[in-house]
């Protein structure tokens, strides 16, 4: 299903409660260092260095071939403040090498911008969204932004 950024952390969330990990799927390459395990929107700060902003939206990302669905992972805890996420604990499928033992910290607002797929029990789903499970699926083309993402199953 198609919905919004703010409801797949929610359900992550209740997920994560649970002490179930959360599958997803993202643009591991963006915004990251691999070797100590950090995804973060702010762990390079181009604009100062360049002078300039090299910043996209999400969808002008996609459109554009910026970005897409790289790499699979699975999100173990989250830190919640005031009852919303500001950063998740991530483990990849690297082995121990990168990261902390393969472990990632990856920022709320990195998850904002390049987390494109979430996984979650459908037990987690509220009612509206159960029922939209009940509709025919659209089949996006292949050249449609999303539909290469779709293939990740």
């Amino acid at each position: 299903m198609n919905v919004d950024i703010d409801t797949l952390k929610q359900l992550a969330v209740s997920q994560i409660k649970d002490k179930e990990t959360v599958w997803f799927g993202c643009d591991v390459v963006q915004s990251s260092d691999r070797k100590k395990g950090i995804l973060d929107t702010n762990i390079y700060d181009y604009e100062t260095a360049f002078g300039t902003s090299f910043r996209l939206t999400k969808a002008e990302r996609l459109d554009y071939k910026e970005s897409c669905l790289t790499h699979a992972m699975v999100l173990t805890g989250v830190n919640l403040v005031d009852g919303k996420p500001n950063r998740w604990k991530v483990e990849n499928s690297w082995g121990e090498e990168p990261g902390n033992k393969g472990y990632f910290v990856m920022s709320d607002e990195w998850m904002d911008e390049y987390t494109y797929q979430v996984v979650v029990n459908k037990k987690y789903l509220p009612e509206h969204l159960k029922k939209a499970l009940e509709q025919e699926p659209v089949e996006l083309k292949p050249w449609d932004p999303m539909g290469s993402l779709a293939v990740m199953r």
